[in-house]
């Protein structure tokens, strides 16, 4: 029987880290999915942007993936000054920064500009993404974690569930002699400049500043994080910079890399290879949709999981072979639009279940800020894929004229990334503080 103190535990655990998910998750699930929508709009602005620029697919592709190179200058010091300044401040500049360069993504003539419109919209959105992991590190333990990381990214396949037929509709409009296209980029970067002046005065940088939590509540969640602090810091003393040269983080470095390969191939040029089959534009935005719905459950599924198992690299591994399986049969299936859909949905699923136990992973041997630097150094240099993937799709279609060789190439990184993440070398679990949250 649960003695009163158990009991207790329990009652302050179980409100205050509802109360927490309450206030601050919807407002950065929905800052990711503005984010992600910004990101890759550009997929389905594509269906009529490449015509009527004169964009063949390896300029798109370049231009597509050329967004990570800018994203990868300013990863690192980005993920620092979250954990180090001010979470709010930092992710604020950010969010106003991209929206004003998606908007102006709207105006470009040429392929030059394009490739420097992408590759400022990386430089102004560097920093979210990680910042926000880190971010989250200092409002939820570490058995909550990843199904805090699951609902923050379902955002992805949410944008794209949303994005698409809206885009789909916009690519319609012609407006003030504006093309929809334009519109695209306009109207769908507006909603980030809004939001980023309201991160100002919504969130809060740390639970000792939050008047919305009781005060046994933020005695508790700061009791809790520090005891994990402590618990790594007996374990190993870590020097800042030289993290990143832990075989772990280079391990995970080359996971993500191969992984977000994969995924952002798929991702920018699945509007494309749906065209392909010969539907409309707006058909094309409603059936690209559809893989992300899959990915969306299997996230959150696998996301639960993996908390409650304790289990990070099965989690992650086997995502990603799903992902390996799908792009290949869907590479052999092209001739068959609805078996070929159906196996992108297999690959979409694994593309995004695997992310919650993969960005659990680094808070297992890593603390404070080193574990900033080590997942800004993680997701920079893997975001790196995100220019391969694309650009290597677009080159290898223009010279055979076929998705198919690409699909592969896509299908190849993920088989990789899934063997590189059973090479990590198991990290125990850090445990629970609570008795009735032991094993």
């Amino acid at each position: 029987m649960e003695t009163p103190s158990n009991a207790r535990f329990g009652d302050i655990a179980s409100t205050t880290t509802a109360r927490i998910t309450r206030r601050i998750m919807p407002f950065l699930i929905c800052l990711f999915i503005v984010a992600f929508v910004d990101r890759v709009n550009v997929g389905l602005a594509k269906l009529e942007m490449a015509t009527a620029l004169g964009f063949d697919s390896e300029v798109f592709g370049f231009g597509a993936g050329i967004f990570f190179f800018g994203y990868f200058l300013f990863e690192i010091p980005g993920s620092y000054l979250v954990e180090v300044w001010s979470a709010r401040k930092w992710l604020a500049r950010i969010i106003v920064s991209w929206g004003i360069v998606c908007v102006l993504t709207g105006f470009i003539q040429n392929a030059n500009h394009f490739y420097i419109a992408r590759f400022l919209l990386g430089v102004a959105e560097a920093g979210f993404f990680p910042g926000v992991i880190v971010y989250l590190s200092h409002w939820f333990r570490y058995q909550d974690r990843a199904k805090a990381v699951a609902m923050f990214m379902a955002a992805v396949p949410v944008a794209n569930i949303i994005a698409s037929p809206i885009s789909g509709l916009i690519l319609g409009v012609n407006w003030l002699g504006y093309a929809g296209w334009r519109w695209v980029f306009i109207l769908e970067g507006i909603p980030a400049v809004i939001l980023g002046i309201a991160t100002l005065f919504y969130l809060t940088d740390r639970p000792k500043d939050a008047d919305w939590l009781a005060p046994e509540q933020r005695d508790w969640i700061s009791g809790e994080l520090e005891k994990e602090k402590e618990a790594r810091r007996n374990s190993k003393r870590q020097s800042l910079w030289r993290t990143v040269a832990d075989p772990k983080v280079i391990l995970l470095t080359l996971v993500y890399f191969f992984a977000v390969t994969s995924a952002y191939g798929f991702n920018f040029w699945l509007p494309t290879i749906v065209k392909s089959f010969g539907f409309s534009n707006f058909e094309t935005s409603l059936i690209s949709s559809l893989p992300y719905v899959a990915g969306l459950l299997m996230m959150l599924v696998i996301g639960w999981s993996s908390d409650r198992s304790r289990e990070r690299r099965w989690h992650t591994a086997l995502p990603l072979v799903a992902v390996c399986v799908g792009l290949l049969f869907g590479a052999l299936a092209t001739s068959n639009s609805v078996l070929a859909v159906g196996m992108f949905c297999i690959a979409c699923a694994g593309l995004y279940s695997y992310l919650p136990a993969f960005w659990a992973i680094p808070g297992t041997f890593l603390t404070e800020a080193a574990a900033a630097v080590s997942i800004g150094f993680i997701n920079s240099v893997g975001n790196l894929g995100g220019f391969f993937g694309p650009y290597i799709v677009g080159y290898l279609d223009k010279r055979t004229g076929s998705f198919y060789f690409g699909i592969i190439y896509l299908s190849f990184s993920a088989l990789v990334a899934a063997i590189l993440i059973m090479l990590v070398r198991h990290s125990t679990p850090i445990p629970a503080a609570g008795k009735n949250d032991s094993a």
